[in-house]
Formats: C-alpha cells, structure tokens, sequence
C-alpha cells in the first residue's frame, strides 16, 4: 500500500480552476494508475479553486487547488500489487501543466499489522 503527498506548483491557472478538467485529470490518473474508479466528487468553489476526489477500489485520489497561487495539491492512496501511483501522480503533473512536483511516499503496509 502506498501513499503519496504531493504538491503541484507553476500550474496553469486556468486547467487547475476547471471543474471538468480537475475531473476528466482525476479520472485518467486512476487508469494510469492501473486502479479501478468507482466514483468521482468534485466542487467549485467561488471566486476560485476545485476539490476533487476520486474514489478507487484501491483507495483515492484527491485534488485541492488554488488557482491564485498556481498550486495543486494531492494525494494518491492504492493498494495492490498492481497499481502504479507514481504514474497517476506524473500524469497530473503533465495535466496541470506542473513547473515542479514536491511529493512524500509513505509505505502504509504495516496498517497490516495494526
């Protein structure tokens, strides 16, 4: 099970303050990733910026932008031998037009163990 943090800077302002492009971003990240989308909720916000998730059978993907500051910010949870989430994470960095990506991978296999 992994789990990666990151953070979008330099995107193009008007892809990340788009609802149907944060959506449409969100959806091919999950077939990147080799996860199966179950659901997908978004909202947008006024004057600016776009929530949204997307639930997998894996886990999610999430999105939060902030438009002002050229800044998305996201979270990929899978689980499974099978799922590629540092591609799905590239794939929104080339959507959103990224200059740059921050990101922590956090191994949660011990949740196992919990």
């Amino acid at each position: 099970m992994i789990h990666i943090l990151f953070t979008l800077k330099g995107c193009d302002r008007k892809v990340i303050d788009n609802q149907y492009l944060v959506e449409q971003s969100v959806s091919i990240a999950a077939t990147v990733s080799n996860s199966i989308l179950l659901a997908i909720s978004s909202h947008k916000f006024q004057p600016q910026g776009v929530t949204c998730v997307g639930l997998l059978a894996e886990s999610h993907i999430s999105v939060h932008t902030w438009p002002e500051v050229s800044v998305a910010v996201c979270d990929i949870f899978t689980c499974g031998t099978e799922t590629r989430p540092m591609d799905a994470a590239l794939h929104l960095k080339a959507a959103f037009n990224a200059e740059d990506i921050d990101f922590t991978v956090v191994d949660r296999a011990n949740v196992r163990d919990l």
